[in-house]
Formats: C-alpha cells, structure tokens, sequence
C-alpha cells in the first residue's frame, strides 16, 4: 500500500488522537465496526419509535377531540421542532461533541416516548391537543440530535464509502419503519394506547448507555462555512426540493393511510400495520444494493434520483387511484403502489447525501466532521420540512377533498422534483463538454455519460 493510502487510512481511523488503530477480521477497524453497530441501533430504536403511531394514533386521537386536519398538526410540529433541531445540531456539533450529541438525543427521545403514552389519561379536547404538541417537540428535538450526529459520524468513519454504509444502514431504519407499525397496532390491540410506548420508550432508554459504551469519541475543528453557502449552489437547493417531497410523501401516509384503509377496506390497526409493510420492505432491502451502485458508479446517482422521484409520483396517483382514471380502490393496486413508493423511496434517497457532500467539497467547503454535520443538519432539517408539510396538507386535502386526490397531488410534487432535477443534470452534462472543449480538454468518454 502507498504511503498516501496508509496516511488516508489512519487519518479515518483515529477519530481521536488517543484511540488506538486495530483491525477487525472483517476488514473494518474497530473503530468503524463500533460506529456501524450505534448508528444501527440509533436508526433502529429511533424509527420504530417515530412509526408506531400510523396504525392507532389518529383513530384514537379523533376520539379525544382532535379533528383529522389537527391530527396532521400533531405529526407536523414533530417535523417543525425537528427541523429546528437539525439546524442547529448540524451547525454545532463540533463544539457540543457528537458523542455528546448522540446520546443526549437518545435519551430525550426515549423519555418523551415514555411520556406520550400516557397522553390517554389527559382530558379530551385542548389539554390532550396541548400535551401532544409539547411532548412530540421535544421528543423531535431529541431525535434530531440523535440523527444529525450519527449520519455525520457515519460519513466520517466511511468517507469513500458514504452511499454504500448509509444504503445498508436504511436495512434497520427500513426495519423500524417495517416492525414499528404492525407491532404498535397489536400492542394498542392487546393492552391499550399505553403499552407500545412504555415498551419502546424503554427501549431507547437502553440504547443510551449501549451507546455510551460502543460509540467513538470524535474531535474536529470547527467549520467556518454556513448553511447559506451551502444553499447557494443550485445542485444542493434542487436535492433539498427533491428530499422535501419524499419526506412529504411518507408524512402524507402516516396520517391518510389508516384512515383510509380502515374505511374503504374495513381493515383493523393491526392489519393497517402491515399494509406499511408493502413500503417498508422494498426500501430497506433495496438500499443497500443501490448504495454500492452509487458508490461504485457515481455517474448514474442522477438516474436513481429522477427514477425514484417518477416511481413516488406513479405510486401516489394509482394508490387512490386518482379519480380521473376511472378505477375502484383495491386493497391489492393499494399494496402494490405502496411498494413501488417504497422502491422508489430507496432508489431516491440513497444517493441524496453523497451528493450534497461531493457538491460541498467541489465548491471549497473543509473535508471534516464540521461539513459533514451541516450536511446531515440540511438533510434533516428538510426531511423535517417535508414531514411538516406531508401530513398537514395530507390531512387537510382529504378533509375537504378525498384521499384519492389528495394522493394524486402528493404524487404530483414528487413529479415536479424529479422532472427539474433531470433537467439540471441533462443541463450539465451538456453544458461539460462545450466547457471542455473551450479549455482544449476533453475528458475521455465524458460524451458517452448523461448523467452525473
């Protein structure tokens, strides 16, 4: 191995100047393998946390007073606090330490998960409205620390391989997402509304000093740049659009879907719960292959990107279906669009963040922890934007409309993102080779890419 190689190796191992360098069997050093394991958990312990509610949260907050359009507030502020949140963790997470940072989150989270399980008991109307609003914003809070510092972590330790680890990490966020609804519904249907969050609260509460334990230190300098000039490169402001409807997408569903099945389709919480298996299942089993094509073959990140935005917009539409297409709903057309939604999911998201990162790095922003939390700030604070929106305009258009057009119009905006980032792509790879030539360079077989 060159020096080059050994010097790039080391600097990626030792987070800290005082953590020893050893080598797992596997390959990886101990330091990655560690990492890997706690980013595992926090996505697992969070996203099983966040996804036990679509099955009986709305049907039950309904009963205490809260009209659909307030249900969808009561998902959104999760998003709006979170949004804040990942801002701010993002910009500062040298100077509060990510290790810090991390398991601050976890805690918060599992502590207000706790909390949110005896909401039941508080009087129907305003008070049980008020205290849903408090505790899922502080809970958001705590999730938005707990995220933003183990992607930046993440992309750290694995620098040149960010797309194919964070694919395969989305197996345990797919697996939250996959055992968070089912088993809240049989949960709620076993022991009431408390049950499923005193269980998983509890949970997470056990991953704080799991984490303590397994997670790596990390010191870093500060970084000087702002999230204003990273919202300055267009690249960077069309990906945040694009993350933005997808995670408006997946809001919409958490707050229409039960509804919807379980008055077209006569269905119980439990059997709601595994209808989201049809989304879940696609997305964490087809991430990890699609983050090592990302990985290994750069140029054809703008393909999955477009592809995944279309597939939301073709999965939304016929998962009504939309009334102009002149088609009953079907449990079986539901259950396969929603796995198209989840392929689709996997297929855009997973080539998001090496993106903004390599945009990051091309226009002069520091190779290190600083940036890295920026980006995974961005990228929380507009999945967070997107998780605003999706659920109160979801519960809001199927109020005074119908679900099915209100899915024709979610998958609409997801049409639009993928159709103005196609077109930037195609824009810049035409725009290559004339810049090429006017320099007297040409790059070999750079006629032959389309996409970047």
């Amino acid at each position: 191995m060159a020096a080059d190689e050994l010097t790039e190796l080391k600097e990626t191992e030792n987070i800290t100047e005082d953590e020893p360098t050893r080598s797992s069997p596997g390959g990886m050093s101990r330091t990655q393998v560690f990492t890997l394991i706690s980013v595992a958990s926090v996505n697992f312990g969070s996203m099983i946390c966040y996804s036990i509610l679509a099955p009986f949260f709305p049907h039950e907050a309904l009963q205490k007073g809260a009209s659909q359009t307030v249900v969808g507030l009561i998902f959104g502020c999760y998003a709006l606090s979170n949004f804040i949140g990942s801002l701010i963790m993002g910009r500062y997470i040298v100077q509060i330490g990510a290790k810090l940072m991390l398991v601050s989150g976890l805690f918060v989270s599992g502590g207000c998960t706790i909390m949110f399980g005896f909401l039941d008991r508080a009087p129907s109307g305003s008070v049980f409205i008020s205290l849903c609003f408090i505790v899922r914003s502080v809970d958001a809070m705590g999730f938005a620390a707990a995220f933003t510092s183990s992607t930046a972590l993440a992309s750290k330790v694995f620098p040149h391989n960010v797309a194919t680890i964070l694919g395969s990490l989305q197996i345990f966020t797919g697996l939250g997402l996959i055992l968070g609804p089912p088993l809240g519904g049989w949960l709620y249907q076993a022991a009431g509304y408390e049950l499923p969050f005193l269980v998983l609260g509890c949970i997470l509460l056990l991953m704080v000093p799991f984490n303590m334990i397994v997670m790596p230190s990390c010191d870093a300098d500060p970084s000087e740049d702002s999230f204003i000039k990273l919202l300055r490169l267009p690249k960077v402001l069309l990906l945040c659009f694009f993350i933005f409807t997808f995670s408006s997408g997946l809001g919409f569903l958490d707050t229409t879907l039960s509804l919807f099945a379980m008055d077209k389709f006569h269905l119980s919480p439990s059997h709601v719960g595994l209808i989201f298996l049809a989304f879940s299942l696609p997305y964490c089993l087809s991430s990890p292959l699609l983050g090592f094509f990302a990985d290994k073959y750069p140029d054809v990140r703008g393909w999955f990107l477009v592809s995944g935005g279309l597939l939301m917009a073709l999965g939304f539409c016929f998962l009504g279906p939309a009334p102009f297409f002149h088609l009953p709903s079907q449990l079986w057309l539901t259950i396969f669009m929603l796995s198209v939604n989840g392929f689709g999911t996997g297929i855009g998201i997973t080539p998001i963040l090496p993106e903004v990162i390599t945009s990051a790095y091309e226009q002069g922003f520091v190779n290190g922890l600083g940036t890295l939390g920026m980006v995974s700030g961005l990228f929380g604070a507009c999945w967070s934007m997107g998780m605003l929106y999706g659920p109160m305009m979801g519960g809001l258009l199927t109020q005074h409309l119908t679900f099915e057009w209100a899915a024709f119009i979610q998958g609409g905006l997801s049409g639009l993102a993928a159709t103005l980032l196609g077109f930037y792509y195609l824009t810049e790879r035409l725009k290559k080779p004339s810049d090429a030539q006017e320099n007297g360079t040409t790059t070999p077989g750079e006629e032959t890419t389309l996409l970047a």
